[in-house]
């Protein structure tokens, strides 16, 4: 049986991802994928109680290392769990969010640098990474004034100040400088449609889906 493969979307708060996660899990099935979709923090069970933790109560409530830990142990789990049985029975995994955000969110929002992130993801993933991450990129004013809108700041994430959120962005565009073979930045300001088949675009001359 061919192995699925594992698609990524990222981006600062308000970027839009649960929407053209919709929009791409549709095409797949339309081009007679199996699809999977799932999130990070969460996934699995047991992800799913650790992203309870993580994304309720106030900004402050974790350390940066604690959340990068919190964070990287969900994965694993969430791995273990969901993506890699069904990217061996063939699936296409759709994911909203993953190690990328950890990077960008603690190693750069939160100020924990590259090297020790990139240390907590090599114990949990190896070296699994994977097949095209879409970043959905947005002006910080403007992301945090669509999540606003759409949820009344719930996350505590979508509570932090702007200069962590602009750090957050710089973090996601430093990430797809550094991985353009894996990386892929969407101008996600543009009309629904038009970040849809910017994607699809991505998705079918990278990966081969149509």
């Amino acid at each position: 049986m061919t192995r699925g493969r594992f698609i990524t979307l990222e981006g600062g708060e308000g970027a839009g991802k649960t929407t053209q996660i919709r929009l791409l899990a549709d095409a797949l099935v339309k081009w007679e994928k199996r699809v999977v979709v799932t999130r990070e923090p969460g996934g699995s069970p047991g992800a799913e109680e650790i992203r309870g933790l993580l994304v309720a109560g106030e900004t402050g409530r974790w350390g940066p290392v604690t959340e990068a830990l919190l964070h990287t142990a969900a994965r694993r789990d969430h791995l273990e769990r969901t993506v890699w049985p069904a990217l061996e029975a063939g699936h296409w995994v759709i994911c909203d969010r993953f190690f990328d955000s950890t990077m960008a969110y603690q190693g750069y929002g939160l100020g924990l640098g590259r090297e020790l992130v990139a240390t907590l993801q090599t114990a949990a993933l190896g070296d699994f990474r994977p097949d095209l991450t879409l970043i959905l990129d947005l002006p910080v004013e403007d992301g945090l004034a669509r999540a606003a809108a759409r949820r009344g700041g719930e996350d505590r994430y979508e509570r932090m100040d702007v200069a962590f959120h602009h750090r957050l962005r710089e973090g996601f565009l430093d990430i797809a400088a550094r991985e353009p073979e894996r990386c892929a930045v969407v101008d996600a300001g543009h009309p629904v449609e038009a970040v849809q088949a910017a994607i699809l675009d991505h998705v079918t001359r990278r990966l081969g889906a149509s």
